[in-house]
């Protein structure tokens, strides 16, 4: 064999070899676990009814005051979970669309993690089993039955009998399981359905909270919405669908108080496993839910109680010790987050930033987009820690001050003094609906107002 055919045999040898290598078992893998608790509709104000993930989570890592889902409805949502990205690059600005983007699970079982899912994936996918993942639990598109569900395990559809958030939470401690025998890393989605409709308790939990306080903020049933936009026109909720929405928030706090209850098995296996300090825990909704605020029962609005979740990391090797911070974090974070900490460049094409820069002293961002297509009005807004400025396809725009109106019960658009402000926000709209890939970061030593205010948890 002459020289030029060894060199060639050998250089298609060590391609072939460099390409398995990427998804072969890395021996002694130290990069961190991940573990994604995904929940379903969950408003921010929830977490009391949940002590167990509270005291894991949000009490042993960072708490963020200000977190946001960027487009307030399911499918949309979970994709720019996945992808990093806004919804106006992911083409997902339905419940009906289809993700076509790669998702950070292939690429990191491509990097050799353990990949799994245990619950919702995408309201858009029948609940099938996709090829990037390692192990699968599912159900059809976006919702399941409470009790006794038909879940998709692993390529195989079968009825399950039981409570849905028992059943998940068992597949997820399965998962765990299998994931502490392997010599690498693993990352997990769990989505479990709570606290989405038709928000079925357990049968266990039916008698509790008899006596809830009826939900009635100031901007309840909101006696006049004319300064709003035309979709935002909703008729004043009669006493019987008050009535049933009272009864629909008990039924969601219950179902969230059982999933806690899952939660706390999870987290007693991690740590039975060895796993619970070497992963990084983050926990929040896909987007929230209102509960009769300016005469609403649904989201896909940019309102607080639709855009505004529960959103909080633990990870002890980052954050050693609990803490609040009020800078303006998103579900297009969590994607270039888990990039950093696995040890993979970041996509050019994520809108979205790595939450690293906020534990080691980066710069950070100082404004969010939050996007809403049909079914609903067509809408854009840009977020600050304070303000929202919004515009509505051939409607009224909206301006509210959220430290002096943080019921943005009254539109003040018009308000003489906000004039120079809403200018502003309105160039940095613009610029945000233009966005393909992260914003440029700032100097954090020139613009003040980005530093954090950290609260120690008691």
């Amino acid at each position: 064999m002459n020289y030029r055919k060894i060199v060639s045999i050998l250089m298609l040898a060590g391609i072939v070899l460099s390409q398995a290598c990427v998804t072969l078992p890395r021996i002694n893998d130290t990069r961190p676990n991940f573990l994604i608790i995904l929940t379903d509709d969950q408003r921010y104000d929830t977490m009391s009814y949940m002590p167990a993930t509270v005291a894991t989570i949000f009490d042993q890592g960072v708490t963020f005051t200000h977190g946001y889902d960027t487009t307030p409805l399911c499918c949309p949502a979970r994709a720019s979970i996945l992808t990093g990205m806004y919804a106006h690059n992911t083409g997902v600005q339905t419940n009906t669309d289809s993700l076509d983007k790669t998702t950070f699970f292939y690429d990191l079982h491509q990097n050799g993690y353990y990949t799994g899912l245990v619950g919702k994936y995408l309201n858009s996918w029948k609940g099938e089993t996709r090829p990037e993942f390692d192990y699968w639990v599912s159900f059809f598109r976006g919702e399941s039955a409470y009790i006794d569900p038909r879940l998709n395990v692993n390529g195989t559809w079968s009825k399950q009998t039981g409570y849905i958030s028992d059943i998940l939470g068992n597949y997820v401690i399965q998962f765990l399981d299998q994931a502490a025998k392997q010599p690498r890393p693993f990352v997990l989605l769990f989505a479990p359905n709570a606290p989405h409709q038709p928000a079925t308790p357990d049968p266990a939990d039916e008698n509790k909270l008899a006596d809830l306080a009826p939900w009635r903020p100031p901007s309840f049933n909101e006696a006049d919405v004319s300064e709003k936009p035309q979709w935002l026109q909703e008729r004043l909720l009669t006493p019987k669908q008050i009535a049933t929405d009272d009864a629909f928030r008990r039924d969601q706090l219950l179902t969230l108080m059982s999933l806690d209850r899952a939660d706390a098995r999870i987290f007693d296996e991690m740590t039975k496993n060895g796993q619970l300090d070497n992963t990084v825990i983050i926990f929040l909704s896909d987007n929230a839910l209102l509960w009769g605020e300016h005469r609403m029962t649904s989201k896909n609005s940019l309102y607080e109680e639709a855009v505004r979740v529960p959103f909080a990391i633990r990870y002890p090797p980052l954050i050693p010790k609990p803490y609040v911070d009020d800078r303006l974090v998103a579900n297009i974070d969590i994607a270039p987050t888990l990039y950093q900490l696995a040890g993979l460049r970041i996509p050019s094409n994520m809108d979205g930033m790595s939450m690293v820069n906020l534990f080691d002293g980066g710069a950070w961002r100082n404004a969010l987009l939050l996007e809403g297509w049909p079914p609903r009005g067509v809408y854009s807004a840009v977020h600050t820690e304070r303000y929202i400025y919004s515009e509505t396809a051939g409607d009224k725009p909206e301006f509210y001050d959220l430290q002096t109106n943080p019921y943005e019960l009254s539109n003040q658009i018009n308000d003489p003094q906000y004039q120079n402000i809403i200018q502003e926000l309105k160039g940095q709209l613009h610029q945000l609906e233009k966005q393909k890939g992260a914003p440029p970061v700032m100097d954090p030593g020139s613009v003040p107002t980005l530093s954090p205010t950290i609260v120690p948890t008691p």
